[in-house]
């Protein structure tokens, strides 16, 4: 979709471990890798320094970064989940596979999970839980997690496991699965980044560039999915829409073309080598004019 080559100035908006950033410098791009994990960065420019002048990191948070872009680019790329340097490093709170503090903050900065438990009322937590994680037992799970007030990622793990029937628990993922994703998402306020961001798509591509984003949750592909089909005339613009900001102009007329009518999934063989690719959805969009 993004068709990299030398001459192409490419952000890689959610940089994570690099994976991608190499994979589009290798074929010759600029790629500029925006992350708000300062561990994440410094891994990266040690990873990419081969690379030299090609490659420019900025640490921030992608929302923030491509409202303030100086100039548009050939290519954004946002991938919306977490990288297995993240998942893996216990101390950060990710993963209710290892034991760690409930941190899962992205940045470091601001509350923590843990502390947003403990600031939340039983009925708010229940609503994080339910919207964002899609969990059916989100108040059940509400009731354990206020009267633990977990410290640790296991800690919470046994509060979830309390709240939920033994004989409910999901076959194909773990049990806190749900509630771990919500928690995070809730922790780091990222649909409101990817609203932003989204918003952000008209001023940060040059003509016949292209935007992809890469969702691993039904909330944030929502999203991803209506604003496309609206930038792409493909569906009644909101009044809010009607007018974009384009180069400083307003056009009334759809100025992308959808590349992705439906949203492209990984392989059995892809999920088979990499298990954490199976809710991955992409979605691409062009900027006509």
């Amino acid at each position: 979709m993004l068709k990299p080559e030398a001459g192409k100035s490419i952000v890689d908006a959610t940089l994570g471990a690099g994976g991608h950033a190499e994979a589009l410098l290798l074929h010759g791009a600029r790629v500029t890798g925006v992350d708000q994990d300062a561990q994440a960065l410094s891994f990266c420019e040690q990873r990419l320094q081969r690379f030299g002048a090609q490659f420019r990191g900025v640490h921030g948070n992608f929302a923030e970064v491509l409202e303030e872009l100086s100039e548009p680019c050939d290519g954004l790329l946002l991938d919306l989940g977490l990288s297995s340097r993240q998942l893996e490093a216990k101390e950060r709170g990710f993963s209710f596979q290892h034991n760690g503090p409930l941190d899962m903050r992205m940045s470091q900065k601001g509350k923590t999970a843990a502390e947003l438990v403990a600031l939340l009322d039983e009925k708010a937590l229940a609503g994080i839980l339910s919207v964002f994680g899609e969990e059916r037992f989100a108040h059940a799970i509400a009731r354990e997690l206020k009267r633990g007030l977990p410290q640790t990622t296991l800690e919470a793990v046994s509060c979830i496991e309390r709240a939920v029937p033994r004989a409910m628990w999901p076959r194909k993922i773990h049990v806190a699965t749900k509630s771990f994703q919500a928690l995070r998402i809730a922790t780091n306020r990222e649909l409101e980044a990817l609203q932003s961001a989204l918003e952000s798509i008209p001023r940060c591509l040059k003509v016949g560039g292209v935007a992809t984003i890469i969702s691993f949750h039904s909330l944030e592909d929502r999203l991803v999915k209506q604003k496309f089909l609206a930038l792409s005339g493909r569906r009644p613009l909101l009044a809010q829409e009607a007018r974009l900001p384009i180069a400083g102009e307003f056009v009334k007329e759809a100025a992308f073309l959808l590349l992705t009518p439906k949203a492209i999934r990984p392989s059995e063989e892809e999920v088979l080598q990499n298990p954490r690719a199976r809710s991955a959805k992409l979605r691409a969009i062009l900027r006509l004019v």
